[in-house]
């Protein structure tokens, strides 16, 4: 076997493992009873809900994809939007999933499907923040050369989803996330910037951040940092009315 043949080898068995309908079941429990309710964003989140509903069935829920890696699901709604830089289709999309979200209650169990691609298809601006700002400074910092770690470092900061901000919607429901890494060292809280992961709002260092990669944020993201801001549950629940 030449090393040009080995190589591709070692790379679609990779694939293969990786592949949820071959890898998510045994990190799946057995369904638990009443009602379940998955979400889910990221390039392989279609695939991993078509996995689920492989091994519990139909299941209620919806998980938003990049365009053209839909996948058959039963009961999962799959609905596609834009990478790397988002589109309002994810805005609309994460909006109703945060609708699905807020109607969970004490004893609900919600499964998170989270993989790489979630930070632009998780689209859900802060307040004051137009998705048209939230689009040139993606594809500035995209230009800029930053790794993603910094990348998403500013993301968590400018959004009402990430940093784990999802869950709190989903409070005082159950859940548990499934991840697919895509980033080096695979820290959960950098995966589609962590939307089930608890972050610490640090708008100093996204400052400093875009500082160090001379990218210039549009004034609203500026203004939105300087201030510090956070976001509680509640004023999470708010961005359902959100205009963009």
């Amino acid at each position: 076997m030449t090393a040009d043949a080995l190589l591709r080898a070692m790379f679609d068995r990779a694939v293969a493992v990786a592949d949820p309908m071959q890898s998510l079941a045994r990190a799946l429990p057995a369904k638990p009873p009443g009602r379940v309710v998955v979400v889910g964003a990221g390039k392989a989140s279609a695939r991993m809900a078509e996995a689920v509903e492989a091994a519990w069935g139909p299941c209620e829920g919806l998980v938003i994809t990049r365009y053209g890696y839909a996948r058959p699901c039963k009961g999962i709604e799959i609905v596609e939007a834009a990478h790397p830089v988002p589109d309002q289709a994810g805005v609309v999309a994460t909006r109703r999933m945060l609708d699905l979200l807020a109607g969970c209650k004490d004893g609900d169990f919600v499964l998170a499907l989270i993989s790489g691609g979630g930070s632009a298809l998780l689209c859900a601006p802060a307040p004051g923040i137009t998705l048209a700002e939230k689009q040139a400074l993606t594809s500035a910092l995209l230009a800029s050369g930053a790794p993603i770690g910094d990348i998403n470092g500013i993301r968590k900061e400018i959004s009402a989803v990430k940093g784990g901000r999802l869950a709190a919607c989903a409070y005082p429901a159950r859940m548990l996330a499934l991840m697919i890494s895509d980033v080096p060292g695979d820290d959960p809280g950098d995966i589609a910037s962590g939307p089930t992961v608890g972050h610490a709002s640090d708008a100093a260092r996204a400052l400093a951040t875009l500082a160090r990669w001379g990218v210039t944020p549009p004034g609203s993201i500026a203004a939105h940092l300087s201030a510090g801001a956070t976001r509680s549950c509640r004023a999470i629940r708010a961005c359902r009315g959100w205009k963009t």
